[in-house]
């Protein structure tokens, strides 16, 4: 807590109020979902943790509004603002997602993550095959080119990647699908920064996305579904070697 006060007073300084609050919910935000805060534990008094934080209460109280709106907490009447139950988290909010791999996830949490992407992601690229127009086929074309001529490695193969699934998504034509975007975004972003991190060279993925654009450009949604399942199924044994690592 002190190291957080710390760094929130250093942060204030000259800071506008958006950086402040936002910085404070992340801190908050990654000790409740590490397990530092438990569900049902109450954050204490608003006046004494905006003392105690070294920050404004309007900070704190917006703060806290960015955490309720994701799921993390809820203030009741005469019992203070309490830690939900993990269930009521909305663990694909991108921010949710960060603060997960701010610290060490938990195995489990990242072989979730996996298994919603194989039960997804195959299926879009399948949509994407039969619907996807010529301009995200040559959006999806120069992503692929901008990762191969980077790396993963690099902050521009990484933001090429999402665009490279974000665009996949788009061309599924699903709206309702489209809006996991984001999402499936952020996911793809930080378990490649999670195996990069813990000293895992990740398998080549370029080979593994070329089959997917092919399949896709060839319009066959069958070949679509099975090259996608093979990259995050690639995706997955790295990411499984970083718990070895």
């Amino acid at each position: 807590m002190d190291e957080m006060m710390a760094g929130l007073a250093r942060l204030g300084r000259g800071s506008p109020i958006g950086r402040l609050h936002g910085a404070l919910a992340r801190q908050l935000g990654i000790d409740i979902v590490t397990g530092r805060y438990q569900p049902g534990d109450v954050l204490g008094n608003e006046i004494v943790n905006a003392e105690r934080m070294k920050v404004s209460r309007s900070a704190y109280r917006e703060a806290l509004r960015i955490l309720a709106a994701k799921g993390l907490v809820e203030s009741r009447p005469k019992s203070g603002t309490q830690v939900c139950a993990r269930s009521r988290w909305n663990l694909l909010d991108p921010d949710v997602l960060a603060w997960h791999f701010a610290a060490e996830p938990g195995k489990d949490f990242i072989y979730s993550l996996f298994e919603l992407r194989l039960i997804v992601e195959p299926g879009i690229a399948a949509l994407a095959a039969e619907r996807r127009t010529e301009k995200q086929l040559a959006r999806m074309t120069a992503a692929l080119d901008t990762m191969d001529r980077h790396t993963l490695a690099a902050e521009e193969g990484q933001a090429a990647d999402a665009d490279f699934h974000d665009t996949l998504l788009e061309a599924s034509g699903n709206p309702l699908i489209g809006s996991l975007a984001v999402s499936i975004g952020a996911a793809v972003r930080w378990s490649t920064i999670h195996k990069l991190r813990e000293g895992v060279v990740p398998h080549e993925p370029i080979p593994l996305h070329r089959h997917v654009l092919e399949a896709v450009a060839a319009r066959d949604a069958q070949a679509a579904r099975d090259a996608m399942r093979r990259l995050i199924d690639e995706a997955l044994r790295d990411t499984a070697q970083s718990f070895k690592a």
